[in-house]
């Protein structure tokens, strides 16, 4: 069963207890939390309603920052990624994101070096509770201080390394759906994507993202649902949508017309 999942930075300026009940009302049964916001209004509030509602969580935003580009310690950043994974088994979420970091003033061997022993003490923890991390490349015209990760095979590299099922890529259109070499790529990465982001440009990313309503912009969605298809893919996909581009629509309509939307493009993959 697919399932569709929307992404609590969609709906920036909702509350948690607003992105849940407006999701449902949308017809929207699964949804990407914002630790941020889980945390204004109260994890274990939150971890109820959820379970009252039988909302499904895709997964949790996120832990990372092992570069110190965030301005944190490294050891602080692990500690909170540690927590983050047990939250995210609170949840039963389906997967925890990791952004490694900007590579700052690092080398691209230190910074990765600083990535590999966070993932190393964050694995075990990881899989005895049963939550895979989704590695998130980028980019590189808007990845900033998010993430020195941004092409994939670098980012395939990193998953070979470890060679854990606990280690997986979050797998975002918007980055990686507008260039023909990274969609070829596709029928290689699906056992590694633990799920898969929609959004959608106008343009290529030049500093701060800023995404479309899907259907709108540059990326062959009909394609890359197409081959997930046929590859098997079975996980959630995750409508993460903001910028300029959305900031004029009213969340009711963009929840609207972006389930409509992907449900389009599923019944074309299936003819």
């Amino acid at each position: 069963m697919v399932l569709l999942s929307m992404n609590e930075l969609t709906t920036y300026r909702w509350s948690f207890e607003e992105d849940v009940n407006g999701y449902l009302d949308a017809g929207i049964r699964s949804m990407a939390v914002w630790r941020q916001k889980l945390s204004d209004f109260g994890d274990d509030k939150g971890i109820e309603l959820l379970a009252e509602t039988e909302m499904a969580v895709s997964t949790l935003m996120w832990a990372g920052g092992f570069t110190g580009s965030d301005g944190r310690p490294h050891q602080d950043a692990v500690a909170d990624a540690l927590d983050a994974i047990q939250l995210a088994a609170h949840l039963e979420a389906g997967c925890l994101t990791v952004y490694s970091g900007g590579r700052g003033g690092h080398t691209t061997n230190h910074a990765t070096r600083l990535l590999k022993e966070a993932l190393t003490a964050m694995l075990p923890v990881a899989a005895e509770l049963e939550v895979p991390l989704a590695i998130k490349p980028m980019d590189a015209a808007c990845a900033g201080d998010c993430s020195f990760l941004t092409s994939l095979p670098t980012t395939m590299e990193l998953l070979d390394h470890f060679d854990s099922p606990y280690l997986k890529l979050a797998y975002d259109t918007y980055h990686f759906g507008r260039d023909p070499a990274a969609v070829s790529m596709l029928p290689e990465l699906v056992p590694q994507i633990a799920i898969v982001q929609l959004g959608d440009a106008k343009r290529h990313p030049s500093g701060e993202q800023n995404r479309c309503r899907l259907g709108e912009g540059m990326v062959p969605f009909a394609r890359i649902l197409e081959i997930l298809g046929n590859e098997g893919y079975t996980g959630c996909f995750d409508v993460k949508l903001l910028g300029e581009d959305v900031e004029g629509f009213d969340y009711t309509s963009l929840l609207e017309h972006s389930k409509r939307q992907f449900e389009s493009w599923l019944a074309s993959a299936a003819h």
